[in-house]
């Protein structure tokens, strides 16, 4: 079987609708789209949220707070299931082993780790933080979790 030989299953093509071709075909007059106004025209439509021209609700709520990005701290994150991949050799994690396995980068942002997967090796690793469900898994395997400021 090739590319060539394969075909649509019966029904599984339609004719494509040709609007505007006289009242014969069913899409004549005003070709589907009603009656007059803008909807009818070309290019147009109404935007997003707009209400008939009465105050839309993103208008009418009050604005509470604000959360500027510009001071949240990101995280370089791990997950314990790549520790697993370590290399036997290595008893003590942080940021610098992780980066010679490839695991994260070397800049500035402080090193989280987080509980996916599973771990067997007892491992002291150092990070700024850690999840719950992956420090109960370290000490669960005997292992350390160590918060280092960052």
């Amino acid at each position: 079987m090739r590319l060539h030989n394969l075909s649509n299953v019966k029904g599984a093509t339609h004719r494509r609708k040709r609007v505007g071709c006289g009242e014969g075909g069913g899409h004549g007059k005003t070709s589907g789209r009603g009656g007059k106004g803008q909807t009818a025209r070309s290019g147009g439509g109404i935007r997003i949220g707009f209400e008939g021209g009465q105050m839309p609700i993103f208008r009418r709520l009050p604005i509470r707070g604000f959360n500027n990005k510009n001071f949240r701290t990101e995280y370089e994150t791990v997950n314990v299931g790549e520790l697993a991949r370590l290399d036997d050799s290595v008893t003590e994690v942080d940021r610098d082993a992780l980066a010679v396995a490839g695991l994260v980068r070397l800049n500035d942002k402080p090193l989280k780790i987080l509980g996916e997967g599973e771990i067997t090796k007892a491992l002291k690793i150092k990070a700024a933080k850690f999840s719950g469900s992956a420090k109960e898994k370290i000490e669960k395997a005997g292992g350390e979790a160590i918060v280092a400021e960052a």
